[in-house]
Order: structure tokens, then C-alpha cells, then sequence
């Protein structure tokens, strides 16, 4: 969350400390951990011989040159999957499904940049789909992507085209993460979220089958896929979507001191709860011993049109607004060039104002600066979906927040307290849903938080596609 992206605004605001890539964390013992998946008992390791000579990748043992199994965040670094297989087709998935299958834990990684660290599964396969990369515009405006793309590789190609699809901001996330959470993004108020966009999906599913999905065919798993949580109901090969236009817009950013936090956040959720939907715009609160605060974003639309918006809010003591093409806005919003960061993060749903925004705030006073909440607004087009059209189940919020602590890696277990104690805070003020995209191993009663009323739906499809737990980790969907 592959898990939605907060890095490039965080560094364009000014908080170039803070990341919303790769966070996530082991389980401290006062905190509940999920129980594991009841998967099959191994039957012993996979013949990794047999499965090298069917691969046209590449397979790589933990005890060879080369071996290179490490995601975007230090903290998971720990968890050594026993071989990688780099793919190079679906037929190359396939084989690799069905040699792990009921012998060794099995996930793809793309992007690399899950939460939990559920790419690399200790001891297990590790299908990294960055050979499946590719990007073709087709007729009808749509695109073929392949799972291991990132979000830079989709938004170059369609830049030629004046096409882009929804997404989230940096440039290094997988799209297929990012999608099968559901995918929020600045334009997401305009044009819904990634999940919206996707029209077929190609995948292998836990017998090895290589299935077609899409409204048409095989139309539970297709629904699953969109919002469902990357990682479960089968490794998905090739995605296609439809693009939008590719829109020139106006970015913005405001700052407002320390103390002057509340006030802006209740202000922004007013605002942004009767903005057009051409708006979409974030509140970033950052510790300390009077948080400070930052409100950013665009507007599909001029200088003119969005400063009349803008002049709403309270007066902020820096402000910044510029008109950009779609492509200057991708660099923008990206912030530079993107290193490996070691963070915790978890996130809330906000689904009506906070009453009293001072106490969200408050979380944070006396915490590190390198300590956030990341409000992002939702509704919009968002909202023009009906929560059960797709897995994703949050529509109707006002808001999601990413509560992010960077942190090193031997320090991880005092963030993870830390984190957990602002988590249970803003749920006791906004309830206790969040986003899958920023899962968080710690969640409590993780399933029901993150999908909502379509869990059930969700466990029969895994019960259809993934009978025998074949995808299983700790937070796993199970029939």
C-alpha cells in the first residue's frame, strides 16, 4: 500500500521526513495478534529443481548469489522466504503455484510495498511479478497492465496517449496492490477510485487454473478483486482499465503553525464535505509538542476556480497554488526521488466530521515529528458507487486517515505501542473501520474493520477460489 501512497505529498508539503509507503509491524504481546489461516499441513518442501527447469524466470534460493527478497520497509526485512521465483509469464505463475502449493506459504510481490511485509513469506515462495510489467494502450481508451507495473510505468505510457488512470501518487507502488485494495488517489473525488477503472483482471488461482475474470466471467472473483486486499483469492497476471483523460489541474498547498492544527482540520472537514467534486484534498497533522498542520491537494480546474475554494478555509500563514499539466502534477505529487523508510502505520475510516477535532489533534501532542495523520477526503465520485458494487466497502465516508510513525527498525516495537495507542484513540472518536491498503497486523477485529458488510461475500469467494488456504498469511481472507 502494495498499499495508497502518501510520500509524495508529504514531501512536497515540506514533510519530507514521512513516508506512506511500506510501514507495518510485528505484534507486541499486549496487543492481539490475527490468528493464522488453517492451511494445509506442508507435506514437505517443494522439489525447487523441478520447478527451476519448468520456470522461462528465473529461481533463486536463500543460499544463492543473487538472492534479493527485501520490500520497501526495513522493518520486515526479517522475513526470509526460503526462494524467489522472477517470473516472466503466467505460465510461469502457474508452475509456481502448484509446486508450493500444500508444501510451503506462497505470495506475490510486486511493488513490494505491503504494510505487513506479506510479500515475503518466511520460509516460503516468494512469485515476484516485476517481469510482468508491461503497458499497452489499447483502442476504446483503455490499457493492459501487467501486475508487476508500477504507478510510474502506467503514467509514463499513457502520458504520449493523454490518457491516465486514477491513482495513488508514488511512483514505485504496484498497481495491482494498490487496485485490489481499491486505490485512492488524487483525482479520486473526480473519477472514483483505481478499483472503478479495472474492466478485466487474468489470474491463477489456488488450483493452478488461469482464470479470466471480469462483470462477464467469473463475476464473484472479479467483484472480490476490487477492494478484496492484494494477496488473496489467487496471483493476478494481467489487469485491464479504463483510462480517463488526462486533466491539467491547479495544485495547492497551505501551512499553518503549531496550535492552529484543530482549527484547520475542522474547518477542512466542513470544506471538503460540500467541495465539487473536481476537488480533492488531504490534511496532513504532524507531532510535536503543538502539532502543526498542512491542508494540500488539486483541483481539475483553473487558479481562479480553485483560489475561490481555497479562500474558505482559515488564512494559512504560507500558501501555494500553481496551475500544472497532468504530467508536472505526477511530479509533483511524487516528490523526487524515493529511498527504503522504516515506519508503522495503521489508518481510521472517517465517516461523518469529527465533533471536536481537537482530540484527533491531541494524539499527536508530545509525539515526534516524525509522527502523522494523513486525512484524506473521500465521497465525490467515490460515493456514486454503491458500497456492495465492488469489495471496496467505505464509500460513503468523509474520509480515510493513515496514521504513519517513521521509526528504525531496531525501535519498531516502542512505535508499535505508540502507534497502537493513537489507532484505539481516533477509532474511539471515528469508529473502527480502516483501509486495507494500510493494513496493519495489529488491527483489532481486522476483517470486520476493513471490509465492512461485504465480508461475507468476500469469504465465499475465498472458500470457492482458495478452498484449501493456499494463499494463507495472517490476515488472509478464508472461506
Amino acid at each position: 500500500m502494495d498499499q495508497v501512497d502518501r510520500r509524495g505529498f508529504l514531501k512536497v508539503a515540506g514533510l519530507a521526513g514521512a513516508s506512506a509507503a511500506l510501514a507495518g509491524c510485528s505484534s507486541p504481546t499486549t496487543t492481539p495478534v490475527p490468528p493464522p489461516s488453517s492451511s494445509s499441513v506442508p507435506s514437505g518442501p517443494p522439489d525447487w529443481t523441478a520447478l527451476r527447469s519448468r520456470l522461462s524466470g528465473q529461481l533463486v534460493l536463500a543460499g544463492d548469489d543473487g538472492f534479493a527478497y527485501q520490500g520497501f520497509n526495513p522493518v520486515w526485512d526479517g522475513r526470509k522466504p526460503a526462494a524467489v521465483a522472477k517470473v516472466a509469464s503466467a505460465a510461469d505463475v502457474q508452475a509456481c503455484v502448484e509446486a508450493a502449493r500444500g508444501r510451503v506459504a506462497i505470495a506475490a510481490r510486486s511493488g513490494g510495498h505491503s504494510y505487513a511485509g506479506y510479500s515475503s513469506p518466511s520460509g516460503g515462495l516468494q512469485v515476484d511479478v516485476r517481469g510482468l510489467a508491461g503497458v499497452e494502450v489499447l483502442p476504446g481508451d483503455q490499457v493492459r497492465v501487467g501486475s508487476g507495473a508500477a504507478l510510474g510505468d502506467v503514467a509514463g505510457k499513457l502520458v504520449a496517449s493523454g490518457r491516465c488512470l486514477p491513482t495513488g501518487t508514488c511512483p514505485s507502488v504496484g498497481v495491482a496492490g494498490l487496485t485490489m485494495g481499491g486505490g485512492i488517489g488524487v483525482l479520486s473525488r473526480k473519477y472514483g477510485l483505481t478499483c472503478d477503472h479495472l474492466v478485466s483482471a487474468t489470474v491463477v488461482t489456488a488450483s493452478g487454473q488461469l482464470v479470466a475474470t471480469s462483470a462477464q466471467q467469473e463475476p464473484d472473483l472479479f467483484w472480490a478483486l476490487r477492494g478484496g486486499g492484494g494477496g488473496n483469492f489467487g496471483i493476478v497476471t494481467e489487469f485491464v482499465f479504463a483510462t480517463v483523460p488526462a486533466p491539467d489541474v491547479t495544485v495547492f498547498s497551505l501551512s499553518y503553525p503549531a496550535g492552529a492544527a484543530a482549527d484547520a482540520l475542522g474547518a477542512w472537514q466542513t470544506w471538503i464535505a460540500k467541495a465539487p467534486n473536481e476537488l480533492w484534498s488531504n490534511v496532513v497533522v504532524r507531532g510535536g509538542a503543538q502539532p502543526s498542520c498542512k491542508i494540500g491537494g488539486c483541483f481539475v480546474g483553473s487558479v481562479g476556480g480553485l483560489a475561490a475554494l481555497v479562500n474558505e478555509l482559515p488564512a494559512p500563514a504560507q500558501r501555494f497554488i500553481q496551475a500544472q499539466t497532468y504530467t508536472e502534477a505526477t511530479r509533483y505529487f511524487a516528490g523526487g526521488p524515493i529511498a527504503r523508510e522504516s515506519a508503522v502505520a495503521s489508518s481510521r475510516i472517517v465517516r461523518e466530521p469529527i465533533s471536536d477535532p481537537a482530540q484527533a489533534v491531541d494524539l499527536l501532542a508530545g509525539q515526534s515529528d516524525e509522527t502523522y495523520l494523513i486525512f484524506d477526503g473521500l465521497r465525490g465520485a467515490v460515493a456514486g458507487v454503491a458500497p456492495d458494487a465492488t469489495a471496496f466497502p467505505h464509500r460513503t465516508a468523509l474520509a480515510n486517515v493513515q496514521i504513519y510513525l517513521k521509526t528504525p527498525p531496531e525501535a519498531a516495537d516502542q512505535a508499535r505501542g505508540t502507534l497502537a495507542t493513537i489507532r484505539d484513540g481516533l477509532g474511539a472518536l471515528v469508529g473502527d473501520a480502516g483501509y486495507v491498503n494500510y493494513i496493519d497486523p495489529q488491527m483489532p477485529q481486522w476483517a470486520q474493520a476493513y471490509y465492512g458488510g461485504n465480508l461475507a461475500r468476500l469469504k465465499d469467494v475465498a472458500a470457492k477460489y482458495d478452498p484449501d488456504h493456499v494463499f494463507a498469511f495472517a490476515q488472509a481472507v478464508s472461506g
